[in-house]
């Protein structure tokens, strides 16, 4: 009876959830309803599998509407109505055609036009949905006569009043309106609630017809879903035989090329997972990567394949990953097993700068109707939930970023106020708009509008309207393609590096991507600056504390630098063996055995399946459902229970005692969903050490490239200081030396006009390219003669010194800009033919100090080129200690003068506390910690130098200062604003610093992990 129910997945109108709209509908013994979201069938799949455990009979369809206009509502009779119904509206997506009135000739699906909406002819699926407050209209004559065309309409959409309140916010979000702007027809009645099916027919009880044609149309509706069968790409080639034979001439292949003729271990490797790959049928899913590694190697691009597919020989050997799984002991069960339903999940990743040519071959490659983004539904956040439902009830600016920048308990406390929080809080995790998932793919084998209607996002990728949770719920398993600044930097250095030396890396070469020697001496000091992964202070202080001098140790570092490893202590305990391996004990002889190379500590996913297959017993796939269980990806509490219930009937029946059983079990719950798989923390290492190599053999253009790439973990500042460090001469933009990005010659960087803030994008290319077309600029003249160009753009040039070739100062080009361009208009503007004679204006002599460039710089870059912020000091004081002399200062006091890097926050029992990174006069940096005592009376003040007091730490050769104290120092007043007290001091506010926000609970005090350091009683 039910045809017309909505969940909160139609966007800004439903407000019950799925989940809960069928718990209703259980409760009141409802037997059959559809799901008709509007334009979306988002939530039908969890509905249908909901309504079964419930025992009624799921229909779906959408409910159609264009400009909030209700055209028609569509159920699917089965599959194929579905598919009719999404690629029709697929095509109004695709191309904004506005929706016709009535439905087109569908098939396989049933139509009900509201009253209001009828067609003048009823085709043979169509029926008029009439609700129980309009069966009075049907005295009329004209209406009489089509009783036996109509059906029952009672939408739901609410379930009380206060979400009858909530719908009608949504809907005035939605309009961009204020709540008493909405009409009637704007939302929904108050009507629209579930009643019992006796009370729905109730209503209909003197018009049989409409109950019986309602009976009929759910009769009819017979929509099957099979969740089990995949719905990826099933074959490559055409059939598994076909596949199987040219995913094993391509694996052997590779097999010679990675390990040479006649290894043993190596082909047994090989032939289990083909017997695996084989039985499961994922031949297609390896294959479809293959030849997107193919085409990406054609094209000359660098990619990266990490996570759990680097534990498969077979993709090491199709060339899609670089990490050997013999050599790390990785274990093919992580990535693929037999009890493993779903295909497996490589994640692949390509420069930000190419990965758009590698989605324009898999579009074109694998068909238009089969390709197509994973969406993701984006959810009201706490800031854009006050700003939206404060805008509905009509508050000011001003109020709506006092709600959205600040906790409730400090939101004012009026009337409006207290409703506004309300029903924000009820909107707390409610889808707010569709979007495209960052890097999911899916290829299906028939055609993707089969599950869902698409959607054209500005990107130009169509994406389905579910997310990755729901794709792998029903069969569809996403491909990975990734993009990362990293590997941006590594393929631009390259290119940079064989431009400005002449000389061709081969960095794919693994000989200089682990354990080269001079890169293993920077990776043991944490000279990382740049680095992919191991750059930020956290790991640098992780290298250092180790003195991480291998491949391997960083693999484990790049690991236990994850959230749960930290919070189970064991990355605490990890340093502590590391560097006392005489002074602990292995608890039990396995841990030994299989976990030796980490000290007994369990540091990848992995060693929880080592553990529970030579300590528990269990089969290494049952190892694997143990982990995937811990990680919580689905996995309800029922089922953790399951797994755990069966690890300890495990244990029991290997002998060993409850109590060292419990306390492995524990080492196990406490990190296993935080921390990396082996193979993906070895990808790490590998890209990590890439970079190492170019920054330490070719730090200069290694530090261009990240500059180009748009940094990492820092901002563009510290790259450049990075740059200069290495012996680099940093430059302001110059019309005749730069381009959009940084450039470099020999050993001088010219700074990219992409830096500039304010100078348009176009107008930075356009300088770039007309110098290559027509040659260098010959003065500021012969510039405004072939640039179209404003006074405000060309101030921002002249006052960053891009002019300086032409020998003149910059007060002197001001004057003469100024004369030039006192009647430009851009749409006069025209190239001149034959260039001008330079006018010889006579001026003044105009005085300027050279602290007026470093605050141009400030002004236009965001920090000091010509000068270093030290030499902007009104103090010469420059501390009492440098950063390369703290290792002999352990337990002193030090007085440090300093620069402000970064600061990360970090949530404590006592309060919130920062860990500080900065930069010492002679450029060094180092590290310090501001507990919140210390906090409240000498807080950050923003970006710039800082007196600190403090007591130094040293942690595993890791030198950190306690800040007791500290001051942030002044700036000598702005000599450009030497009569204006207001402005002398405003540009030292400029300076940034980056700051990262940690949001997640305290780690645990050591006291209260007590890993064992000495060995249990088995």
């Amino acid at each position: 009876m039910f045809l017309n129910c909505h969940s909160f997945h139609s966007l800004r109108y439903g407000t019950i959830s799925v989940e809960e709209l069928v718990q209703q509908a259980s409760s009141l013994g409802v037997k059959a309803m559809a799901l008709t979201d509007i334009n979306t069938v988002t939530g039908i799949y969890e509905f249908i599998k909901l309504c079964c455990t419930a025992g009624i009979k799921p229909l779906v369809g959408m409910e159609f509407r264009w400009n909030h206009q209700l055209r028609f509502i569509g159920l699917a009779k089965n599959a194929a109505g579905l598919a009719e119904m999404n690629r029709w509206l697929t095509q109004h997506n695709f191309h904004d055609i506005a929706m016709a009135p009535h439905a087109p000739d569908f098939e396989n699906a049933i139509i009900i036009y509201p009253l209001e909406n009828m067609p003048p002819v009823l085709k043979a699926n169509e029926y008029i949905g009439i609700r129980p407050e309009q069966l009075q209209q049907l005295v009329l004559s004209d209406l009489k006569d089509k009783i036996d065309r109509m059906a029952v309409l009672h939408p739901v959409t609410i379930r009380t009043r206060t979400e009858y309140n909530l719908h009608r916010i949504l809907c005035a979000i939605d309009r961009n309106i204020i709540l008493t702007k909405l009409a009637a027809e704007d939302y929904c009645t108050e009507s629209e609630v579930m009643l019992s099916p006796d009370a729905l027919a109730a209503h209909y009880e003197n018009y049989p017809k409409i109950i019986s044609n309602t009976e009929r149309i759910v009769q009819q509706c017979n929509f099957e879903f099979d969740f089990k069968a995949p719905k990826n790409k099933k074959y490559y080639t055409g059939s598994k035989k076909e596949d199987m034979s040219l995913l094993s001439t391509l694996a052997q292949q590779g097999l010679v090329w990675r390990y040479g003729n006649h290894n043993a271990e190596a082909e047994s490797r090989m032939a289990k997972e083909l017997r695996v790959i084989g039985q499961l049928e994922f031949s297609g899913y390896f294959l479809i990567t293959w030849d997107i590694i193919r085409y990406s190697n054609s094209r000359g691009f660098l990619h990266i394949g990490r996570g759990s597919g680097a534990n498969s020989i077979i993709a090491y050997c199709l060339g899609i990953t670089d990490i050997c799984p013999l050599e790390l002991d990785l274990y093919f069960e992580r990535f693929l097993n037999l009890n493993r339903k779903s295909p497996p999940d490589f994640d692949i990743d390509w420069s930000w700068k190419e990965r758009d040519a590698i989605l324009e071959y898999i579009f074109s490659r694998y068909g238009s109707d089969h390709v197509a983004f994973c969406g993701t539904n984006v959810e009201f956040k706490f800031r854009s939930i006050f700003r939206e439902v404060g805008k509905v009830f009509g508050l000011p600016k001003e109020e709506l970023d006092l709600l959205a920048k600040n906790p409730m308990n400090l939101h004012p406390t009026s009337k409006v106020v207290r409703q506004v929080q309300q029903y924000g809080m009820l909107l707390e995790k409610f889808p707010n708009q569709r979007s495209m998932h960052s890097c999911g793919i899916l290829i299906s084998e028939e055609p993707i509008t089969n599950y869902t209607p698409l959607e054209m996002p500005p990107k130009g990728f169509p994406i389905v309207l579910f997310d990755m949770h729901t794709a792998e719920e029903i069969g569809l398993e996403k491909f990975d393609i990734l993009s990362q600044r990293g590997i941006g930097h590594i393929d631009d250095s390259v290119k940079i590096i064989e431009k400005n030396r002449g000389i061709r890396v081969n960095i794919r070469d693994t000989g200089i991507s682990k354990n080269e020697a001079s890169a293993n001496q920077y990776l043991a000091i944490g000279k990382t600056i740049g680095c992919f992964y191991i750059e930020s202070p956290a790991m640098r202080g992780l290298l250092r504390r180790l003195k991480c001098g291998d491949y391997k140790t960083l693999v484990a570092a790049s690991s236990i630098i994850r959230p749960g490893v930290a919070q189970s202590g064991m990355m605490k305990e990890y340093i502590y063996r590391h560097n006392h391996p005489d002074k602990f004990e292995y608890f039990h002889p396995v841990f030994q055995q299989e976990l030796g190379e980490t000290y007994g500590i369990m540091v990848y996913q992995e060693d929880v399946i080592k553990i529970a297959l030579h300590y528990g017993g269990l089969p290494a796939a049952d190892g694997d459902i143990l982990r995937r269980a811990m990680s919580g990806k689905g996995r309800s509490k029922a089922a953790l229970q399951k797994v755990k219930d069966n690890f300890f009937e495990c244990c029991q029946r290997q002998g060993h005692p409850l109590k060292l059983s419990e306390e492995i079990y524990r080492q196990i719950e406490s990190f296993a969903g935080y921390s990396f798989c082996k193979a993906h923390s070895a990808s790490y290492a590998v890209e990590s050490y890439q970079s190492l190599y170019l920054k330490v053999h070719y730090p200069i253009e290694f530090m261009v490239a990240v500059i180009n790439n748009q940094g990492g973990f820092y901002r563009t500042e510290v790259y450049v200081h990075e740059a200069r460090m290495s012996g680099a001469s940093i430059h302001n933009p110059c019309v005749n030396k730069s381009t959009y990005e940084t450039a470099l010659y020999g050993r001088d960087i010219f700074l990219g006009f992409m830096h500039l803030q304010g100078l348009a994008h176009q107008t930075a290319l356009l300088i770039e390219e007309e110098r290559m077309a027509n040659g260098q600029y010959g003065s500021l003249e012969n510039f405004i003669s072939r640039i179209p160009i404003g006074i405000e753009t060309i101030q921002i040039l002249i006052f960053i010194g891009a002019f300086r070739f032409t020998g003149k100062p910059k007060n002197e080009l001001l004057i003469t800009a100024r004369i030039l361009l006192v009647n430009f208009k851009p749409e006069d503007w025209h190239p001149k033919l034959l260039a001008e004679p330079v006018r010889n204006f006579k001026f003044p002599v105009l005085e300027r100090t050279p602290f007026e460039d470093a605050f141009d710089e400030i002004e236009f870059i965001g920090f000091p080129v010509s000068y270093s912020p030290f030499d902007l000091l009104q103090t010469g004081f420059r501390g009492d200690v440098m950063a390369k002399d703290l290792l002999n200062h352990h337990k002193k006091q030090v007085r440090m003068l300093a620069y402000l890097i970064s600061r990360k926050h970090v949530p404590t029992k006592m309060g919130a506390m920062y860990f500080g990174t900065w930069i010492d006069a002679e450029g060094e940096m180092f590290d310090t910690a501001h507990f919140t005592g210390s906090l409240k009376e000498y807080p950050f003040q923003g970006g710039g130098c800082y007196l600190l007091l403090g007591n130094v730490e040293v942690d595993y050769h890791f030198p950190t200062i306690t800040v007791i104290k500290m001051a942030k120092m002044p700036f000598i007043p702005d000599p450009r604003y030497s009569h204006e007290n207001d402005w002398k001091y405003k540009m030292q506010q400029r300076l940034k610093e980056d700051v990262s926000m940690t949001h997640r609970a305290p780690y645990p005090q050591e006291h209260e992990i007590n890993i064992p350091r000495h060995k249990m009683k088995s």
